[in-house]
């Protein structure tokens, strides 16, 4: 598995965010994942964490030579240094570091930060440019400000995963930590739009993004359709919301297509290919309305075809048609389509520890001054001695 010359040549342009400083507090996921896509963008991105057991995540498996592969996928890009921040000498040389940063990333419960003496007022007086970008579960006030809060509870308690699933069997979370990874982009959008703020204004401001905003942005027409028609949106499983027939479909070898006729026209070529051309006439079928009224009849007419053909010929065939399809992959799949590896979709590092590691790609491209992988996940505390000496011109040696 070879990256591409744009990551890792060293003498590439140097990345949109080159010369933006941010510490990262955050843990888990969407904090860290925040800070890796700014390191990504080429900002000097360093993860704060406790000496000794490092960030919460450090603990979790998979491992791959003692080293957490969970932590590997949200790190990249940043150079880890260790400082005891229940500690006089921690919080004095965070406050040194934070005279010098840009953004401060953080995820802790709504008051931590506060607690440590490092509220907002007192940010402003150490640094009137810095950024403060907070994630929390539901916003830094409120009701349910201090209640803990995880990705599925974000998605339990905004009605994402009472649309997720079969109709006829339980509410399903998400295969991924999608509210994690949403609110990560969130948080990301907001620090660029708040840097972008201040090139105007010279003075840094708090980004406040919550799990359970990001979860209901990701509702769709839901909550008017509840609030002005009366209509509860629940779950469809794999069949789209507004046509038909659009769903996954078994084939003869086993595996899983899924596919979507949309409009009269595709449904009639669809019906054609079927050797059902009555079925575009059929009063059941005729119009979109009539065939999402009788989808469930209609989807039964599809997989009895669907049943008779292999995976590859299915696809082959509704690729001739023009309608959009897709075998459904499995990861193990996935990896070895070189289709779909083209480009910077996946990447190798040279963990210190680990070795090879593999891992998904950058997901956004730019022309001028690409993103590259500049630093592998760093090991605990590996950085300390030289982000200290950079930042504030420090001689070696370590305060914690």
């Amino acid at each position: 598995m070879s990256q591409p010359d744009s990551v890792t040549d060293p003498t590439h342009a140097a990345g949109p965010l080159a010369g933006i400083r941010v510490l990262d507090l955050s843990r888990f996921i969407a904090g860290p994942y925040c800070a890796m896509l700014l390191g990504d963008m080429g900002a000097d991105v360093v993860k704060i964490e406790p000496p000794g057991r490092g960030e919460n995540s450090r603990g979790f498996a998979p491992f791959v030579e003692g080293e957490s592969l969970y932590t590997m996928v949200f790190n990249r890009n940043k150079r880890s240094v260790a400082l005891d921040l229940r500690s006089d000498a921690g919080k004095e040389s965070l406050r040194a570091l934070l005279a010098h940063a840009d953004v401060l990333v953080e995820n802790y419960v709504p008051g931590t930060l506060e607690k440590m003496g490092f509220g907002w007022d007192t940010l402003q007086a150490i640094n009137p440019r810095l950024i403060l970008t907070r994630i929390s579960g539901f916003g830094q006030s409120g009701p349910l400000a201090s209640k803990p809060c995880f990705d599925v509870i974000a998605q339990s308690m905004s009605g994402l995963m009472d649309i997720t699933g079969d109709p006829d069997d339980k509410p399903t979370m998400a295969g991924t930590y999608v509210v994690d990874y949403s609110t990560g982009l969130y948080a990301t959008i907001g620090t660029l739009g708040a840097l972008q703020a201040r090139t105007r204004t010279g003075r840094g401001q708090v980004v406040d993004v919550a799990l359970l905003d990001s979860a209901m942005s990701m509702l769709m027409t839901a909550i008017p359709e509840q609030m002005l028609l009366g209509r509860t949106m629940t779950r469809h499983g794999n069949r789209d919301r507004y046509t038909a027939p659009a769903n996954t479909f078994p084939t003869r070898d086993g595996a899983w297509v899924h596919f979507a006729a949309v409009g009269d026209a595709m449904f009639a070529v669809l019906a054609q290919a079927m050797g059902r051309a009555d079925l575009a006439q059929d009063a059941r079928y005729r119009d979109a309305a009539a065939r999402m009224e009788n989808a469930v009849s209609l989807e039964a007419e599809v997989e009895g075809w669907t049943r008779t053909l292999d995976a590859a010929s299915l696809l082959d065939l509704l690729q001739r048609l023009g309608l959009p399809c897709a075998r459904v992959a499995r990861v193990s799949d996935l990896v070895q389509d070189e289709r779909l590896m083209h480009g910077e979709r996946l990447i190798t590092m040279q963990h210190p520890t680990a070795g090879a590691v593999p891992m998904q790609g950058f997901t956004v491209r730019f022309g001028d001054s690409p993103m590259r992988l500049r630093h592998p996940p760093p090991l605990l505390g590996q950085h300390t001695e030289e982000v200290l000496r950079e930042w504030l011109g420090e001689p070696a040696g370590r305060r914690e």
